[in-house]
């Protein structure tokens, strides 16, 4: 892997797709037949989403994910080149059906999601050998024998990890595995809950926590960041903008965070600056169109202090 400059580089390990992204005024709460208003087709993914932040935000990002060796894979894999994604370790198996999601995007910016992966997806990550993981690792759930291998790829170079915990379809003791081996754990709502198995976000944040943790949160939607902190549930709400599209605002959320801490910042720096990067990605429609690179950050942002994104550039 050819890093841009040190500290810029985060290795990403997971979901790569295609959206279909279906924009209508409300989504529909029974069986119903619906118009939607427009249709956009854009890669997604928790990992992949997160790995086109780093890169539009000019760090180096390489993706580790699996693809089928059909026309949606070759146009996942052509979508993170033309973002800048290194795809070395993006792999084609043949015979497989390439991931995709059809997303219905109301008139509020909020979203339902209905993926599909192929079953016979192989899921063996001993191909995974990359001479160096970079200033940083994430992974989201989806692949958990990838991301085990990343986590402890992390651990063992003593670099920062981060996982992006949304709900999954893996047994409790293998994502029980995966939480703990990451370093910095950041959950959705609903992927804590699934976790706990509580609607506490308090309570569901002491039960997640682990002695090998450095880092604890839960992101809630336009409430932003919640974490524990000397025993006290803390929060950081986002800024306030006018939501367009929420797709992809986690992943960039957790893109962010990490591309902060390969770094170097402070946990309380990173926080800001990933909700602000998650804030802003909202305000355009799509979950890859929308998030915003350097000089966009900048200008909404005025007041953060950004310099550290061009060390080296």
């Amino acid at each position: 892997m050819t890093r841009s400059r040190k500290g810029s580089s985060v290795f990403c390990v997971g979901l790569a797709l295609q959206d279909t992204i279906l924009t209508l005024d409300r989504i529909p709460d029974r069986a119903a037949k619906v118009y939607a208003k427009g249709r956009r087709e854009v890669g997604g993914g928790p990992a992949a989403t997160a790995a086109v932040t780093v890169a539009r935000l000019g760090g180096h990002a390489s993706i580790a994910a699996r693809t089928g060796e059909d026309n949606i894979g070759a146009t996942i894999r052509d979508e993170f080149e033309a973002a800048g994604v290194d795809t070395a370790w993006l792999r084609a198996f043949p015979g497989i059906q390439s991931s995709g999601a059809v997303v219905l995007v109301d008139s509020g910016g909020e979203r339902l999601i209905v993926a599909y992966a192929d079953p016979e997806l192989p899921s063996a990550a001993n191909w995974l050998e990359p001479e160096d993981w970079g200033d940083a690792v994430l992974c989201d759930l989806t692949w958990p024998e990838g991301a085990l291998r990343g986590l402890n790829a992390a651990q063992a170079a003593g670099i920062p990890s981060v996982l992006d915990a949304d709900i999954s379809r893996h047994a409790a003791g293998t994502v029980a595995a995966i939480v703990e081996a990451a370093g910095h754990v950041i959950f959705s709502r609903p992927g804590l809950t699934q976790f706990t198995g509580t609607e506490s976000m308090e309570e569901g944040l002491r039960i997640a926590r682990r002695p090998s943790h450095i880092f604890v949160g839960v992101t809630d939607g336009a409430d932003g960041l919640f974490w524990l902190e000397d025993g006290e549930l803390r929060n950081a709400p986002p800024p306030s903008v006018d939501v367009v599209d929420t797709t992809g605002a986690g992943d960039a959320f957790h893109g962010a965070f990490a591309l902060a801490l390969a770094h170097g910042r402070p946990i309380a720096d990173a926080i800001v600056f990933s909700n602000t990067v998650a804030a802003l990605k909202c305000t355009r429609p799509g979950g890859r169109a929308g998030l915003p690179d350097t000089a966009a950050l900048c200008d909404f942002a005025p007041e953060l202090d950004l310099d550290w994104l061009m060390v080296g550039a």
